[in-house]
Formats: C-alpha cells, sequence, structure tokens
C-alpha cells in the first residue's frame, strides 16, 4: 500500500461516511469496478502485454556482476537482502517480510548463498529457478529454536569472509539488522544502497523497454479516462473507471483523482469530492508492466473551459516541466533539476521556495515508484546514462486548486528524454 493507496483504504472511507455511488460495484481484490458497460474510450482499449519479455536468468546475473563490481569500489566485502524489490532484482523471488529471517547474501566475490527457516527450504529451493546460479545455491537453514543471525557469520566465514562491512539495505527491518550486528562483532554493519541503488538506478535497453510501454499504456488509459469522465461522478468513481481500462490492457494499475481544492492538496484528501462541469481534476500515478512502474500526473478541466488564472498557472506549471527537463546533462547534479523548475515557478510569482511547489522535483522510478536518485535540493549525486525519473513541478494554491504535471524520463547522452508527450494544455491535456 502506497501513500495514495491508503487515501483509498476501507479504514479511510469509513472514516468519511461516504457512500459508494451505484454506477460501480465491487470487483476482483476489491476494487471498485464499473457495474454496466464501459465508456466506448475505455472498451476500446485492447491488451497490449501478451508479448512482453519478462527479465531473464541471464541479465540478474549481470545485475549480480554489477553489484560485486560496486561492492569492491565501496569497500562493502558482503550484502544482504531480506525481501522486497531488491530480492526480487536480483533474483526473481519473491518473498513476504515475516519475523523469521530469510536473507539473500552477494559475498563481493564467489556465488550467492541462502539464509531460510528448515521448513520452508523446499519451498525457497522452488523459488531459485530464477536466481542466478539456480540449484547451486547453498542454503544454510535454522529450525525454530535457533539464532539465524549466527548462519550469516557462518556463511561468511565460508565464503572466506569472517569480518569486514557487511552491507544491509535501508528496507531491512531493525530487528534484522540489530541481530546480525550482534552476531557479527568483528563485522561492521554498513549502509548497502550505493550498491543496490547503483545497479538499480542504471536501466538497461530491456528494462527502459519496460519502462515506456508502462508509460504509454498509462498515457493511453488516462486519455480514455479524459474522454469518459462525466459530471456526477465521484472521484472513487473515476479512480474505478481507470481501475477498468487498466484491466482492458492487461496491468495492474491505480489513479488518484482530486478534484477543485482538493487538487491543491500533492497527494489528495480522503473527503468525498464528486466532479462537475468546469471542475480543475488532477489524475496520478500508474501502472505496473513485468514489475517496472509508470507515473503519470494530467490536471485538466473538465468540460475544457478554464478560467484566466488556470490557463496562467497551467502555463507556468508546463514550463516548470520543460525547464527541467532542458537541465538533465549527464554529469550534471540531480539537485540542479530541481533548482531549474523551482526558478520559473519563483520567478513568476509563486514563491519562494516551497510556498506554492511544496514538493521536490522528482524522483527515481523503476521497479518501485520512488526509488534512488531523487531530484531535490542538496543532491549532489551526478546524473548518468539510464537514470530515469519523474519531471513533476507544481503550483498549489490552497482553497482554490492545484496544478501538477508529471511524466519520466530516461537520461540520455544527448540529455533528458521523456517517455510519453506531455501536456499541451489545461483544456486540452492530450493534444499532441
Amino acid at each position: 500500500m502506497n501513500r495514495r493507496h491508503f487515501l483509498l483504504s476501507s479504514a479511510g472511507v469509513a472514516a468519511t461516511g461516504l457512500v459508494e455511488a451505484p454506477l460501480f460495484a465491487q470487483g476482483r481484490g476489491g476494487a471498485q469496478m464499473p457495474n454496466g458497460p464501459l465508456p466506448p474510450a475505455i472498451a476500446a482499449l485492447t491488451n497490449r502485454v501478451s508479448g512482453v519479455k519478462p527479465i531473464t536468468i541471464a541479465e540478474r546475473q549481470e545485475r549480480c556482476n554489477s553489484a560485486q563490481t560496486l561492492m569492491a569500489k565501496n569497500k562493502i566485502d558482503a550484502i544482504v537482502i531480506t525481501s522486497g524489490t531488491s530480492l526480487v532484482y536480483f533474483t526473481g523471488m519473491r518473498g513476504g517480510n515475516s519475523e523469521r529471517l530469510f536473507a539473500w547474501v552477494l559475498p563481493v566475490k564467489g556465488p550467492a548463498f541462502i539464509i531460510c527457516p528448515v521448513f520452508e527450504e523446499e519451498r525457497m529451493r522452488e523459488l531459485t529457478g530464477n536466481v542466478p546460479g539456480g540449484d547451486k545455491v547453498h542454503f544454510y537453514t535454522w529450525d525454530e529454536h535457533e539464532n539465524p543471525y549466527a548462519l550469516l557469520g557462518k556463511g561468511l566465514k565460508d565464503a572466506g569472509l569472517a569480518t569486514g562491512n557487511i552491507g544491509v539495505e535501508e528496507q531491512t527491518k531493525f530487528a534484522f539488522s540489530d541481530g546480525f550486528a550482534h552476531a557479527l562483532p568483528a563485522a561492521k554493519i554498513v549502509s548497502a544502497t550505493p550498491v543496490t541503488a547503483g545497479c538499480r538506478g542504471m536501466k538497461s535497453a530491456h528494462e527502459l523497454e519496460l519502462m515506456k510501454l508502462a508509460n504509454d499504456i498509462t498515457w493511453h488509459v488516462y486519455e480514455a479516462a479524459w474522454k469518459s469522465l462525466t459530471p456526477g461522478m465521484t472521484t472513487r468513481d473515476a479512480s474505478a473507471l481507470i481501475s477498468a481500462a487498466y484491466m482492458k490492457c492487461g496491468v495492474s494499475g491505480y489513479a488518484s483523482v482530486e478534484v477543485d481544492e482538493f487538487s491543491a492538496l500533492p497527494h489528495g484528501s480522503i473527503k468525498p469530492q464528486t466532479l462537475k462541469e468546469g471542475s480543475i481534476v488532477m489524475i496520478d500515478d500508474g501502472c505496473t508492466v513485468e514489475g517496472y512502474q509508470s507515473d503519470i500526473t494530467r490536471t485538466f478541466v473538465l468540460g475544457g473551459k478554464a478560467t484566466d488564472k488556470q490557463k496562467q498557472v497551467f502555463e507556468i506549471v508546463r514550463k516548470a516541466q520543460a525547464a527541467a527537463l532542458a537541465a538533465a546533462k549527464p554529469g550534471a547534479p540531480c539537485e540542479a533539476i530541481d533548482i531549474a523548475a523551482r526558478k520559473v515557478i519563483t520567478d513568476a510569482g509563486y514563491g519562494p521556495d516551497y510556498k506554492f511547489f511544496t514538493h521536490r522535483l522528482g524522483h527515481g522510478i523503476g521497479m518501485d515508484g520512488h526509488e534512488w536518485p531523487y531530484l531535490v535540493r542538496g543532491n549532489k549525486q551526478l546524473l548518468a546514462v539510464g537514470n530515469t525519473f519523474s519531471d513533476e513541478p507544481g503550483v498549489y494554491i490552497r482553497g482554490e486548486f492545484g496544478v501538477r504535471l508529471e511524466d519520466d524520463w530516461v537520461m540520455t547522452e544527448n540529455g533528458g528524454e521523456m517517455f510519453t508527450p506531455t501536456s499541451k494544455s489545461i483544456e486540452e491535456p492530450f493534444a499532441v
């Protein structure tokens, strides 16, 4: 559950006293789905992912090789990953994050090994089909009464690494990290981010292909939704319609929808909202293709008749988005992108600093919707070819409306390149 999904959780909805519109019914996974024929623009969408190629074992082996190169460069003797996106990235294994320790450990040299409960070994061995090294991966197992953390020390000793710097990913539970530290007093627990983010931040041609497809699907789903939204729908109705559109495209996706004064809250509100003729509508989020994310935001006026102020703010945000992309050059610091966009907005009278543009310019994106590196003031990390980001400036006028434009892009040798067409105007958001 991400920050936006939380706003539409059952607990959040119950707190509002919101009653579902009869136009929509509960569908697969508890999602609200259209009850009856789909609007023509959404009905016309087709499956886009039937021929998509998944990530191969060979690609995962290349990732492990790159990780070991970065480990040597950063003086990290092994990395320990217990669950989550990085586990999938390197191994293809998907596991829950329970209180029982499961860990995939990659030493700086040699093959990886796995630590898991005895009763889970057979199941985990079934999952090693996508793991580099396959059935040659060594398992260290522990019974329920035993200390699993000591097995990390044994595995490292067997790999010739009795002491050293052990990299732990930032998403790791404190209990696990603390257990490693107590079990390995001669070792030093350090951040594995230089390795995990260092690998995941540099997208391969195959990864970019998947991300481009995810973004293209989202763009077309949003366009179909724009053609299908009508006055009287609630924002939950609109989100359900978009979910149905993603299903037509063969993917899992979601969108938060905010209206009028609630569009001035960057991540929206749980309060009931209804679309009206002339409403400012903000749609945000994306879909997943083979584990790779899109994240697009469009802001438009329902009915296509904007006020002069709305047009003016939209144009300021559009210019800020363009300025950010123009500042994207290999070797430029990440913060330069934020600075370029913020200057446009401040110079237009919507400053200073975070007064109206209340968040950073963007975030890295890939297998996670938000991941390293981040486009924010103070981040001196240099942009590199293969980095992928969101570009999402906004102006939020509390009590009135907000405008945010978000598109995803890749850093190329020649500069930043958007995955999808940008928004032309607040009245024609999908005109190219």
